[in-house]
């Protein structure tokens, strides 16, 4: 029988016909070297989980969120009176270098909650906020701007950076370009035109501007953090077919970061890393846009280096925000590892290059790592506005909740705070529905294990996936409708033994881990898959040091609870001790030290100490037969 929450989530999905989404702009030039693409946000509704519960709490804090607050530092600088309103402190305090980043990741937030929950608040905040940043853009002639400039600080940075003296601390692009991604996503989710034009205004500036810039000098500029401009200004030429908007995209190009990648040198040590990722995010669409391989090549090169030598089993990477040498893992396990931020971008670039290669579960295999891992417990789960953490320690005795060098603090706050960490933790938390599931001509693929509900709408099926999900290792996808299809679950590499059944028999296809298993059918209303991924204990070795790892159950890192007990070493954990206390919860026991110590995991890893790697000695005790698997 369906839960209440399942069938609540089938019938608002169904009521979406009835409320217009017609009004999402889809691009006028279609991707080159895509074989899977992704569902729209309205078109998939999560139910009740660890996930809604995120989301939810970041909705909250999405309409409480005081609007003219916001727009304070953009009136203030277009010479607009500011109504009234208080300043934001933080990273978007008046004279903060780099303040009105934060109002894009807001403007994308309010636009996902519309695709993914028809909320209409959020729809109305993110139109009535668009018709203030344009009147800031019309104000440029009082303010002395150039025509479709858009910030919260003056051109003249931009002056100084093009001529090599900005010392302020700026990175002035690194702004633009969450300013445009947040009206590009009002445009293209929303619809809305004012959105367009000023979108279109901000993408000419940065045009006008960077063209007048030679080549040496423009590589200068590119020295400075500058977000994902390159990302967002071939997105526009996508959507446009403007092809000025490319050439602009070209020229945000880092020559002296993709030439190595291109050649498959890894020589990412001591760069910061939150400057990268975007960057190998604008080659994969840069590639898309144009069928240049060498863009394609550049973005899947950083990836499996990044993945493969410089990630944390969490799935996050960097120390104190900087990438350091080739799988040197357990000489930095410090309080300031995995900024938020680089697991976010490296997920954004996971989903692009798997689109180009949809039978590669290793893609999803670090998606859901590092989704379950690290970025769902960024979150502070007793905070109603779900405030996040900037990093997530990772040292002997770490806790959640440490905020950035620049500014400190804990956990974020609703107005004092503002941090990069915490303007993508409201995409990452308002977008969990968009990579579970994709689809080509003819498949349907199953990339993710949540609970939710699909509206597929061009086939006329709804699929509901049911699961509990890593606390059990059984999905139940159901069928309502009738089509022909195939559907690729992908069966992770973490697993043994993995089956699934079709209306209670076996679905007679091959079923290996590290692969796709691929069921190819007409499907009528009633029809039931059963997917079981047994778990059992994994060990996750720093690269570095093979008796320094962390341990996971299934996809899950789990981690010890110290309390309160501060830490100076990685304790000694006896892995043949391990044992599960409870079929219902992800709740373990084991010995450390020679004590008892309790294992959770590690995004339920809130409020106490805890311990992710240790010092590991023996073997895991042995996994039990599939067919007998009893954790009681």
């Amino acid at each position: 029988m369906l839960s209440i929450s399942v069938l609540k989530a089938v019938l608002a999905s169904l009521m979406l016909i009835s409320i217009p989404i017609s009004a999402q702009v889809s691009p006028i030039v279609s991707e080159t070297g895509v074989l899977a693409y992704q569902f729209s946000l309205s078109n998939v509704t999560l139910t009740s989980s660890r996930w809604q519960e995120n989301e939810r709490r970041t909705l909250t804090y999405l309409k409480y969120v005081d609007v003219n607050r916001m727009l304070y530092v953009f009136r203030s600088n277009h010479k607009l009176s500011t109504n009234g309103a208080s300043a934001n402190g933080g990273w978007d305090e008046p004279t903060f270098p780099f303040r009105s980043h934060m109002q894009g990741h807001i403007l994308t937030a309010w636009a996902q909650c519309w695709a993914s929950l028809k909320d209409t608040t959020c729809r109305d905040r993110a139109i009535s906020f668009v018709v203030e940043l344009r009147k800031c853009q019309q104000n440029n002639g009082a303010a002395g701007f150039a025509a479709g400039y858009l910030s919260g600080f003056p051109e003249s940075d931009f002056d100084a950076m093009e001529g090599g003296t900005l010392s302020n601390g700026n990175v002035p692009y690194y702004v633009i370009h969450k300013t445009l991604s947040g009206l590009l996503d009002v445009w293209r989710i929303i619809g809305d035109s004012t959105a367009k034009t000023a979108t279109i205004a901000l993408a000419d500036w940065v045009d006008n501007r960077t063209a007048k810039l030679s080549t040496s000098t423009m590589q200068t500029v590119l020295g400075t953090e500058y977000g994902g401009m390159n990302d967002v200004l071939a997105q526009i030429y996508l959507m446009t077919g403007t092809s000025k908007y490319l050439t602009a995209a070209k020229r945000f190009d880092h020559t002296a970061q993709f030439t190595p990648l291109l050649n498959g040198q890894d020589q990412l040590n001591g760069f910061h890393a939150n400057t990268q990722v975007p960057k190998w995010i604008g080659a994969a669409k840069e590639y898309k846009a144009t069928g240049t391989t060498s863009y394609l090549t550049i973005a899947k090169n950083a990836w499996t280096m990044t993945v493969n030598a410089h990630t944390y089993a969490i799935g996050g990477n960097s120390q104190a925000e900087h990438f350091r040498a080739p799988n040197a893992i357990a000489g930095y396990l410090n309080t300031d590892t995995a900024e938020s931020c680089n697991t976010y971008n490296m997920l954004k670039l996971t989903r692009e290059l798997w689109m180009t290669d949809p039978t590669n579960t290793a893609y999803f295999d670090f998606y859901e790592r590092a989704l379950l891992n690290h970025l769902l417990g960024m979150q502070n789960p007793s905070d109603s506005h779900g405030h996040i953490t900037y990093f997530s320690s990772l040292n002997p005795g770490g806790k959640r909740g440490l905020g950035p060098a620049w500014g400190g603090g804990t956990w974020s706050t609703d107005y004092d705070s503002f941090w990069c960490c915490q303007g993508t933790g409201l995409e990452t938390q308002t977008k969990f529905a968009d990579s579970v599931y994709f689809y080509d001509s003819s498949t349907l693929y199953v990339n993710l294990f949540t609970p939710s509900v699909l509206n597929w709408s061009a086939r006329g099926v709804t699929v509901t996936q049911s699961t509990t999900f890593p606390i059990s290792d059984t999905s139940t996808i159901t069928i309502s409708g009738s089509s022909t299809f195939a559907i690729s679950i992908r069966i992770p590499g973490w697993t043994s033994g993995a089956s699934i059944t079709i209306n209670g028999a076996n679905a007679g296809v091959s079923v290996n881990a590290g692969s796709y298993a691929k069921i190819s059918r007409s499907w009528t209303s009633g029809d039931v898959i059963v997917v079981k991924l047994p778990m059992w204990f994994r060990k996750i070795a720093a690269n570095d040091n093979s008796n320094v790892a962390a341990v996971a159950f299934g996809p899950t890192v789990l981690c010890g609870n110290y309390g309160s007990t501060a830490l100076s070493s990685n304790p000694s954990l006896s892995l043949s001790t391990l044992k599960r206390s409870s079929a219902n919860s992800l709740t373990f026991t084991g010995t450390a030290n020679g004590a008892n110590v309790s294992l959770v995991p590690f995004y339920d890893g809130q409020g106490f100490n805890y311990v992710v790697y240790w010092a590991v000695s023996e073997s895991f005790p042995s996994a039990p037969p599939v067919s007998t698997v009893d954790f009681r």
